[in-house]
């Protein structure tokens, strides 16, 4: 996934006065075009995350959102809803300064405490001894509690602050996007100054009557964003501009507790797709509950490796996590903080890989994505009729239509890609309502891709929209299809998976037509199907390297460097069956494998960059691909070993995690991953892969429509000795399953069984 570069904009005047459910607001202030180029690389420092739907928050380790100052070190800090930043400020003080961090942790996922103590504060109190509890909880708002206990022997008396501001910057700007005009900060008419307790000359500070803190923003397009702070407990005693601060009186130990909660709003309505409780404790109790029930509906999963259940319960929750509201259903966002939204690849590859977890999760991808399914031809979104779209933004420049994200159709693999999780969802449950209600969207997803591939005889891209992305695989940045010799490729692409999985797709969607008894359609497929095979085996294959080239060019010209790329082809049916043995043994090179996972592109070739994004990193998921392959090759070996490696590489991450990528640096004894500095965590594809090698090791092969399931020779790693999968769903049936390793050997025994499904073991 690369960034844009934005290179027009909409300059209007902004509005005077705005009456908007009785509130009127004036401009206050423009917000400042920044003079300084905003990066993503400086999220170096350790941060906290938390995710609830579309909204999410990162702080650092104390909970803080520190000012954006010119260096742009906290520059991807906030609170961010709809691709908007609604708090870039958040800074908790004791006597005008900083408390001083003893813990903190953001295991939930959607809640984060830390506790603090206060430093000397000279003549009042001493050193560490207010302890400062402080808990933020997401559910469609951001709550936030602090509880002040005195351990002092004495009363001691001092003012806790909170500030908070709001730059309201579009998430592609917080990303290094461009734009030539900004819209308008605005404050409320009628606000008045106060002091609850005691008026001061020395209180600039505005807020409403009620004690209500509004921070507002007017974009381009005449949207007003609010950020509006209710006082929970105990109303401030006082505010200084955007400062909301307390006075406070302890007896030893007494504790006392002040909170807020922060709601976004959009044009006078929720920003969140979650409705907001009252509330902290309702909405920790509310997310509980509502994560619990979803868990009841999934497989459960352990193993007798606790430090592979850390990683799994990790996961679950992770998944959970990323689910995000569009429409009627939950999908999973791409990941936390530069991909928040609705993707087409991401999406339909990280609900695949937890088809064995939860295949609701791929039935909502299906249909979301196919209520956004391209219906006209247009360059600047890059859509067409049939085409599944590869993002979506809400933000404010997507609104004024200075990025093409209304959807954005750039990407090539994505329609089928849909298609190949179309027929995977049904073998898993066997529902005929959805595989009858899309089939006219796989139609018209197959027809888009015979349109675009039928001229060359292979599917390719190239880039239409002058803002859009230059390469649209899932190695999409602008500098990473490179030849032999590390030079870029120009013009049309033909990368090598994307044939793979048209091939998969054709077999598949004619398995479906089949079944249908659309036998016409079914015959055509498969003879499509059948002659891509040829030509690709042909045309894509590099003899002296005995691999598979990275893609094709305008010429039809091997793209001839030694890449990741054709291992996604591995179990897709499209290669030979010696050219596939021999792609898997290439793979294995030490230019290729790293030892943690195996990289996108050799250390031999001349653009190979361990640090760079597609240039020579180890991406999780794109190694679960391949390790499914291989699988399917009957190579165990080789892709539990590739599960091993993705799997001692997450036991080193914050909250075992598995990260968007990792640099491409060789393993050595007693070495650690090095970690590439602003990858996505989590990411749901790098979380999906868990459970795609759970899935590896299982080798479960369902058949959901002929009321089957096929568990074939399934294989645990050295590290595994036990490994239980319960409440599985295969059709309407629910299974419980037991996998043991003895030696090399491994035996599967149902423990039990609700329904008729028939369960074939072969050993």
């Amino acid at each position: 996934m690369s960034e844009p570069t934005i290179n027009n904009t909409k300059d209007k005047q902004p509005l005077k006065l705005l009456n908007l459910g009785g509130r009127t607001f004036a401009p206050s202030e423009q917000v400042p075009i920044p003079e300084w180029p905003c990066t993503t690389t400086q999220r170096m420092q350790p941060t906290l995350t938390l995710k609830d739907d579309d909204l999410f928050l990162i702080t650092d380790q104390l909970g803080n959102i520190s000012d954006c100052q010119p260096d742009h070190t906290h520059l991807s800090l906030g609170l961010l809803c709809k691709d908007t930043r609604f708090l870039s400020r958040l800074e908790l003080q004791i006597e005008g300064q900083a408390p001083i961090l003893l813990s903190s942790s953001a295991r939930q996922g959607f809640a984060l405490s830390a506790l603090c103590a206060n430093p000397y504060i000279e003549g009042k109190i001493e050193a560490e001894t207010i302890g400062i509890e402080r808990n933020i909880v997401l559910q469609g708002a951001l709550f936030e509690e602090l509880t002040l206990t005195n351990y002092n022997t004495e009363p001691v008396e001092f003012e806790i602050s909170v500030s908070f501001d709001a730059d309201f910057l579009d998430l592609f700007v917080i990303r290094g996007a461009v734009r030539h005009a900004n819209g308008t900060i605005m404050r409320l008419v009628g606000k008045s100054e106060i002091d609850f307790n005691h008026a001061s000359d020395d209180i600039h500070g505005v807020v409403e009557a009620t004690g209500e803190l509004t921070l507002a923003y007017q974009g381009l397009d005449g949207i007003l964003m609010e950020s509006r702070i209710r006082f929970d407990q105990r109303q401030p005693d006082y505010f200084k501009g955007y400062t909301a601060l307390w006075r406070i009186q302890l007896n030893p130990h007494e504790t006392q507790a002040v909170g807020y909660c922060l709601q976004p709003f959009i044009d006078n309505k929720l920003a969140s797709a979650v409705s907001p409780p009252a509330n902290l404790k309702q909405a920790l109790a509310a997310e509980l509950s509502e994560e619990q029930k979803w868990r009841d509906r999934a497989t459960k999963i352990h193993t007798d490796n606790q430090e592979l259940n850390l990683i799994i319960e990790r996961a679950e929750e992770d998944i959970y996590l990323l689910g995000q509201t569009f429409g009627e259903g939950k999908v999973l966002s791409a990941g936390v903080p530069w991909f928040s939204t609705l993707f087409g690849r991401d999406s339909i590859i990280a609900a695949a890989q937890t088809l064995i977890f939860s295949p609701e999760i791929a039935r909502d991808t299906l249909l979301t994505l196919a209520a956004y399914q391209g219906q006209v031809d247009n360059e600047w979104r890059e859509e067409q009729p049939g085409k599944i779209l590869h993002e979506i933004r809400f933000g404010e420049m997507a609104r004024c239509g200075e990025v093409p994200h209304t959807p954005y159709y750039g990407t090539v693999d994505a329609t089928p890609l849909w298609i190949l999780l179309y027929a995977q969802y049904y073998s898993w449950t066997h529902d005929d309502e959805l595989l009858n209600r899309l089939w006219d969207n796989a139609l018209k997803a197959m027809d888009w891709i015979d349109r675009n591939y039928k001229p060359t005889g292979y599917l390719g891209y190239q880039c239409q929209s002058p803002g859009g992305l230059r390469n649209q695989g899932w190695k999409d940045s602008g500098n990473c299809i490179v030849d032999h010799q590390g030079h870029l490729a120009d013009g049309n692409i033909y990368l090598s998976e994307v044939q793979g999985y048209v091939y998969g797709a054709k077999m598949a969607l004619s398995g479906l037509a089949r079944l249908r008894k659309e036998h016409d359609l079914a015959n055509q497929w498969e003879k499509e199907a059948h002659d891509l095979k040829i030509r690709f085996n042909e045309d894509f294959w590099l003899p002296e390297a005995e691999y598979i080239a990275l893609g094709l060019n305008d010429d039809g010209q091997p793209i001839d460097s030694i890449t990741s790329n054709p291992g996604h082809c591995l179990g897709l049916g499209i290669l030979s069956p010696e050219k596939a043995q021999s792609v898997a043994e290439r793979l294995q090179a030490p230019d290729l494998y790293s030892g943690w996972g195996i990289r996108t592109l050799s250390s031999l070739s001349p653009a190979y960059n361990p640090m760079g994004y597609h240039l020579g990193s180890v991406w999780p998921h794109d190694n679960g691909i391949i390790a499914a392959g291989l699988r399917s090759l009957n190579r165990e070996e080789q892709a539990l070993e590739l599960a091993q490696g993705i799997i001692d590489m997450t036991l080193h991450q914050p909250y075992l995690r598995p990260p968007e990528l990792f640099c491409g640096y060789p393993r050595f004894p007693n070495s650690s991953p090095v970690r590439y500095p602003v990858a996505c965590t989590p990411q749901a594809w790098a979380t999906g892969t868990i459970f795609q090698f759970l899935q590896i090791m299982a080798n479960l092969i369902p058949d959901a429509a002929n009321n089957c399931l096929y568990i074939v020779h399934p294989s645990l790693p050295d590290s595994i000795q036990f490994l239980c999968l319960e409440n599985l769903k295969i059709g309407q049936t629910l299974l419980d399953l037991e996998f043991e390793r003895s030696g090399s050997a491994t035996a599967c025994r149902v423990v039990r069984k609700r329904g008729n499904l028939r369960v074939i073991i072969e050993a």
